[in-house]
């Protein structure tokens, strides 16, 4: 059974909810980030210079990260649905005077409790 691509009302929801957690990033908003991630140890989420396992470690490198800085610009962002319950987003983002490419890719799943991360990754490259 092939699954249905990029329904748009699939695609509405999960822009919204990655959207949401575009502005809790750069707000520091961990109450949300915390609530946008799957609240399970199987969750995983690789980071720029940390590799965390765990709704837990997730969790409390959100509350001891700093706020500072964490203004950015995405360009380049990529939203898949594969049918109703998952999807993908990809963006690349830039941070005023670094020259560095950011990249950050989620897979969003369709929870009882809503749309939450259940895998992510962010990584840097150069200019």
């Amino acid at each position: 059974m092939a699954l249905e691509l990029d329904r748009p009302d699939v695609v509405a929801e999960v822009k919204a909810a990655f959207l949401r957690y575009e502005k809790a990033l750069v707000e520091n908003d961990v109450t949300v980030l915390d609530e946008l991630f799957w609240n399970d140890e199987r969750v995983v989420r690789y980071g720029a210079g940390e590799n965390l396992y765990g709704y837990r470690q997730i969790a409390a490198f959100r509350a001891q990260r700093p706020s500072k800085g964490l203004q950015r610009e995405l360009h380049n962002t990529v939203i898949t649905a594969h049918g109703d319950d998952l999807a993908t987003a990809w963006t690349e983002f830039r941070r005023p005077g670094n020259p560095r490419i950011g990249r950050q890719s989620q897979v969003w799943a369709r929870r009882p409790e809503g749309w939450r991360v259940v895998a992510a990754h962010v990584s840097f490259m150069e200019e």
